[in-house]
């Protein structure tokens, strides 16, 4: 119970606890503080050893970091890391949260980040770290300190870039939204009124949402909500005896914002939908990151017919900042981690959002990074071993051994990249770490390179949902636990 709900051990100590399984069980001696806190350390300690022996069989591994400061003002940070076993699973576990007194400067940064990579036996493992756009982390993970690629925070990268375009004029509708809002989250005969007009109306009885600065998607959520009670709202604000007149004039939003929040939120939907997409769902890595910013720079931030001249420019404005901060105009673009990943996604191979040119010059990196490594010829001897146990099935027996058996690999790193990007892409709805799993045999080289770069998640929200709070209680009862206790129950929690 302590370690699911991440609370302080002194919580057995509790009288009201004690009371509890007394009367649920008078007979049971409930253990001490003490007795507790041995447990959850021999616990820590053996889930420890179990995942450090899970990681020296693995190749690469990625790292995801954040730091974040508890309600008790004390500072912390958390690496997790990922990696992909031999079955084509994809796997996360958190390797620390530790309590940081000093400064969040670069060199203790990378500090901390190498100490972790040395405790767990990572060095020469990690492909590579994501992180926020922070210049300190940044600067911690650069080559001059670090020997892993540096991979910015792809949603903390599109936040900056629509928050770019937010500046621009629609500020102005999210400020004045914000205060309407407000208003009726504050004020009883405001929001009682607002319910009487919304069964007046037969409109959904919900309540108007308020934006949080640091997650933009929640402006899209204001100006649905917004839309959606738009009358209602207005009704409200109309009505003399619940709203005075000069706070009305105060509170009502020109028609214009009413007709820019139409307008934007097809386009704050489909940018939301792109962070959904990264931030959620399941084995979603860093292969995907590219193609979701070329579509968007592409076609869903271009100016479209009916578009007024307030979103032209908050399309224009998001577009240049994006272009800008994912460096999709410089040269050595086919070198980033992301579009080396998406060239290995058998789904975002072809690369449709790239020139012939550049095609190529994606297509003879791979083959660059391809030249060094293991070919055809060195089958593991846990592949060899599946092959002989599979042959001993009856239907194996009736066919023959090879009746199954996958097209030859190649020798020639040149002839596997060759042949991997001449056949079909798959669907887009299939798992890409399932094909590799069924078509390893054919492209060994590549799918040495598939698992140290699809591991990499595309944002740093792994590390940041080891400390997100799961509600207000968790996170008062976190702010009651010691650093020592911090580090030890999420980790038993998370992994």
């Amino acid at each position: 119970m302590v370690v699911k709900d991440v609370l302080p051990i002194s919580v057995v100590c509790g009288e009201g606890f004690q009371e509890l399984l007394g009367y649920i069980e008078p007979n049971y001696e409930i253990p001490s503080r003490c007795t507790i806190t041995r447990r959850i350390e021999a616990c820590f300690d053996e889930r420890k050893k179990t995942l450090k022996s899970q990681l020296e069989s693995t190749k690469f591994v990625s790292l995801t970091t954040d730091c974040w400061t508890a309600l008790t003002t004390e500072s912390y940070i958390t690496i997790t890391c990922h990696y992909i076993d031999e079955d084509w699973q994809i796997h996360s576990a958190v390797l620390l949260t530790q309590s940081m007194p000093s400064r969040h400067t670069a060199e203790n940064l990378s500090a901390k980040l190498i100490d972790a990579v040395e405790t767990w036996g990572l060095n020469g493992k990690v492909s590579a770290c994501v992180h926020d756009n922070a210049r300190s982390i940044v600067a911690a993970n650069s080559p001059e300190r670090v020997n892993w690629d540096s991979v910015p925070c792809f949603a903390h990268t599109l936040q900056l870039a629509v928050n770019d375009g937010f500046n621009v004029f629609v500020h102005r509708v999210i400020v004045a939204a914000g205060r309407l809002v407000r208003h009726f989250n504050h004020s009883t005969p405001a929001c009682k009124a607002l319910e009487a007009k919304q069964e007046q109306m037969t409109l959904p009885k919900q309540q108007l949402i308020q934006s949080v600065k640091t997650r933009w998607n929640s402006v899209c959520d204001v100006f649905g909500r917004l839309l959606e009670q738009r009358w209602a709202v207005t009704a409200v604000l109309s009505d003399n005896p619940v709203t005075r007149l000069q706070n009305a004039r105060t509170l009502e939003m020109r028609d214009e914002y009413w007709q820019i929040m139409v307008e934007i939120a097809p386009v704050l939907e489909t940018l939301k939908c792109a962070t959904t997409i990264m931030s959620t769902e399941k084995n979603v890595s860093i292969s995907n990151i590219y193609p979701i910013t070329f579509s968007l720079l592409n076609t869903h931030l271009m100016r479209a017919e009916d578009d007024g001249h307030r979103v032209t420019e908050f399309k224009a404005k998001v577009r240049q900042s994006l272009s800008g901060r994912m460096k999709v105009d410089t040269d050595d673009l086919v070198t980033k981690p992301a579009l080396i990943a998406s060239v290995l996604d058998p789904r975002h191979k072809h690369l449709p959002f790239f020139a012939q040119t550049e095609k190529e010059a994606a297509k003879s990196k791979l083959i660059e990074m391809c030249a060094p490594l293991a070919g055809a010829d060195e089958v593991s001897a846990a592949q060899a071993g599946d092959m002989q146990r599979s042959q001993s099935s009856a239907m194996m027996l009736l066919l023959g051994g090879d009746y199954s058996t996958p097209r030859q690999a190649t020798d020639d790193p040149e002839a596997e990249v060759d042949i991997y990007m001449r056949d079909d892409p798959p669907s887009l709805d299939i798992n890409p770490l399932e094909w590799w799993k069924a078509n390893e045999r054919r492209f060994p080289r590549l799918a040495t390179l598939a698992r140290r770069y699809l591991c990499i998640p595309g944002t740093s929200v792994p590390s940041e949902r080891v400390f997100s709070a799961t509600g207000l209680t968790v996170n008062r009862l976190r702010s009651r636990l010691t650093p020592e206790h911090v580090d030890m129950l999420l980790f038993l929690n998370k992994n």
